[in-house]
């Protein structure tokens, strides 16, 4: 399916439960398949999903989805007309971008141990505020992947688009003591993915569920209240990354963003820091 290919990962696996809740909704509603679908049982989806306190992006979500869907099915001729096209998407309200400051990631860097687990948890975070890598690529990564020698490390990224990014000096020195010391103390052989960058106590790839519970726990640990999630590390490289000075289209490139819009969110958390500069510093603010 075309549409589909343009997804990838966890957006396939959304993309078809967003359609069979869809098709459930219609079997309550009496109405024989996904083709036979009307305006009004679009429209009558929409009034249940709000009723049942979806959030706008959930909902945004879902509709493109179903837009995308129906778009291939006329496109196919399994149905007359699309019936999402002319159904408007709630708008979302903007939200505050959630990044820490510079002393609460020394902070939140600093709380891991000696231990063996302690020098890898300490390479994953230094990493992932050095690069600004989503929590899936930092999963995904690769031992062959890191270049200490030369600091770099390469990314395929979701889009299939391969990215070099820079790594600092205290995350190549993290990354080192790491994989040259204690990454090897975690190895199984019986693994499949001895390859994989991070491991997890029994010697397989880290997931997504255990790089969160580190970052809580480690966010505890250094008495941080707010809430910190992998999306706000990689939040705080963009944000630190616009306050020093970095152009738009090289921030774009090292987060990998398909679209600039992405990108241009953090220059607002900029303009609002160089503002609070202002008034603090300027005599007649």
């Amino acid at each position: 399916m075309g549409e589909t290919r343009k997804l990838a990962g966890n957006s396939v696996d959304a993309y078809a439960r967003d359609i069979a809740e869809f098709g459930d909704f219609l079997d309550g509603r009496e109405v024989s398949g996904l083709p036979s679908a009307s305006q009004a049982d679009v429209a009558a989806y929409l009034l249940q999903l709000k009723r049942d306190g979806r959030s706008a992006s959930t909902v945004n979500r879902k509709m493109a989805s179903l837009r995308a869907f129906y778009r291939f099915m006329a496109m196919k001729g399994y149905c007359g007309e699309n019936p999402v096209s002319d159904i408007k998407p709630p708008k979302i309200a903007k939200k505050d971008i959630e990044y820490l400051s510079l002393a609460e990631v020394e902070s939140l860097l600093g709380q891991p141990d000696g231990s063996i687990r302690g020098i890898r948890d300490k390479a994953i975070l230094e990493m992932m505020y050095a690069t600004g890598l989503r929590v899936s690529e930092v999963i995904a990564a690769d031992v062959e992947d890191v270049n200490l020698r030369m600091g770099f490390v390469i990314c395929t990224g979701e889009y299939g688009k391969a990215r070099i990014i820079p790594l600092g000096r205290p995350a190549r020195a993290a990354l080192e003591d790491y994989i040259y010391d204690d990454r090897p103390k975690m190895l199984r052989a019986s693994q499949d993915d001895s390859k994989a960058l991070f491991l997890n106590y029994y010697g397989g790839r880290m997931t997504r569920q255990s790089m969160w519970k580190m970052i809580k726990s480690y966010a505890a640990d250094a008495g941080l209240e707010k809430k910190i999630t992998p999306q706000i590390l990689r939040n705080s490289f963009a944000v630190h990354m616009v306050q020093n000075g970095a152009d738009l289209k090289s921030l774009q490139e090292l987060m990998g963003h398909e679209d600039m819009a992405a990108t241009q969110i953090y220059l607002s958390v900029s303009r609002n820091h160089i503002k609070d500069v202002y008034d603090r510093a300027h005599p007649r603010a």
